[in-house]
């Protein structure tokens, strides 16, 4: 492979910025663009200890910046192949400079997650893991960092692998049984491939049960606050948040489009969506705003409707009532510090079964409990997370629907005595889709997807 180069650090004001290439130049061109203060050569550094000098150019041999850099030669490195990265100072223009001189002289930028794809490739990772990276990246709370964690020690894969060994261990029984017929063991291989498959579809199915949680670790709850105009959407969004981030006013309509934060309740990550108030409008530009708000509650995960305890139930009201019947919800009863026109007991008839909130959102009343409620909703139960495998990405959670499919094909074959050549179809399907998610038997396409979903210098 060809050596590649990226800045490895996000762009911006820091302390220091750091420049990273990879493959079987990375010293040579180092070398060809350092002087160290204390070696003449790169060559001569140890490797994996800190070196002290200067990037040049050696076109007119002009200092672009002091640095610290570091030869870690392969195989015990992130991509099992010789890696240079050098520490410069933070800021724009230092890492550019150095990574521009560091691709005239050999080496070529980058693809997005090429680092990681190497590492795949090169047998460090399996694809699961690979796939973690990105996302303790992204990790939004301690808990999905947790998670994603486990995943990249591979908690998931290890789990995986143990499904696909008892698959394997089924197609050697299916192909000794097709191969010597006349040993006559096919009673007693089908009696063993019915507890196998029962035993892989009970592993499946504990995975699957993980999927909505991991989901939720992995991406945030997407949770949208619904109501009509005025009744304490954007006082919500604000107690939730500790912070003014909308504007609040008397006059319906202020909230015009739909406005996202993100907001970590006892470490589940919640994105949270405060709508323009639902209601016929002729403003053009409002209007515009609760379609947008009727759009988005179709991807909601959860809906906190809130209605206004002081005002008697109106045709908006009524309208938001037969959404939060279709949808997870929460209901908030709000301002409850003013004479109320109607009351819990009253909502609950139209909707009962569904948690209802007695708030006062101005004086701070009902949010722990709204809190709480989401918290219980999600997690009500849950052991800790440590070591558990827990599925977070839709990508594993398809392919394990689709072995699911097959090992049940297989469950339904033996109990209907078919013939063995056609259950070890359903067996070997199974075995590659669970292949798939450790990328044992992906294809190029789909990798290439993946790892241009990571950022270039990783």
């Amino acid at each position: 492979m060809d050596t590649i180069a990226a800045i490895s650090t996000a762009m911006g004001e820091a302390g220091i910025g750091i420049v990273r290439m990879s493959g079987k130049e990375s010293l040579s061109i180092a070398s060809s663009v350092f002087k160290g203060k204390t070696i003449e050569n790169l060559k001569e550094a140890v490797n994996r200890r800190l070196t002290y000098g200067q990037i040049y150019d050696p076109e007119d041999e002009t200092v672009v910046d002091e640095v610290l850099i570091v030869y870690m030669k392969k195989p015990q490195t992130y991509t099992r192949e010789d890696i240079v990265e050098i520490y410069c100072h933070g800021g724009v223009i230092a890492v550019k400079k150095i990574l521009e001189i560091l691709l005239k002289n050999g080496a070529r930028l980058a693809e997005p997650g090429e680092f990681t794809k190497r590492a795949f490739l090169n047998g460090r990772l399996d694809l699961s893991q690979a796939e973690a990276v990105i996302d303790l990246i992204k990790a939004k709370t301690d808990k999905s960092y947790s998670v994603s964690l486990n995943q990249l020690e591979g908690s998931l894969s290890i789990k995986v692998n143990e499904i696909r060994n008892i698959l394997l261990n089924m197609l050697a029984h299916i192909e000794v049984s097709i191969d010597f017929p006349e040993e006559d063991v096919e009673e007693v291989t089908y009696d063993e491939l019915l507890k196998d498959s029962q035993k892989v579809l009970e592993e499946i199915d504990k995975l699957l049960s993980t999927a909505e949680r991991g989901k939720i670790l992995r991406e945030g709850l997407n949770t949208v606050i619904l109501g009509k105009p005025n009744v304490g959407k954007s006082s919500l969004l604000n107690a939730i948040l500790r912070e003014n981030r909308a504007i609040v006013t008397d006059i319906p309509g202020t909230t015009r489009d739909i406005i996202e934060e993100y907001v970590n309740i006892e470490g589940i990550p919640l994105k949270i969506i405060d709508t323009a108030g639902i209601r016929d409008t002729e403003d053009l530009v409002e209007k515009l705003g609760v379609d947008r708000a009727k759009n988005v509650v179709e991807k909601a995960d959860l809906i906190i409707a809130v209605f206004d305890a002081s005002r008697s139930l109106t045709k908006e009201d009524e309208d938001i009532i037969n959404i939060v019947k279709e949808k997870r919800s929460i209901v908030l009863l709000n301002k409850t510090d003013l004479p109320n026109e109607y009351d819990v007991e009253e909502l609950s008839n139209y909707i009962p079964d569904k948690k209802i909130i007695s708030t006062s959102i101005a004086n701070g009343e009902g949010i722990e409990e709204l809190e709480k409620t989401i918290v219980d909703m999600f997690y009500s139960g849950e052991v800790e997370l440590s070591g558990e495998a827990i599925v977070t990405n839709m990508r594993h959670t398809d392919m394990l629907n689709r072995a699911r499919k097959n090992i049940i094909d297989v469950i339904s074959g033996i109990e209907m005595n078919v013939p063995l050549d056609c259950i070890e179809v359903d067996v070997k399907n199974c075995w590659n889709y669970l292949g798939e998610i450790s990328g044992e038997t992906v294809s190029e396409d789909i990798l290439d997807k993946i790892f241009s979903e990571f950022c270039i210098g990783k």
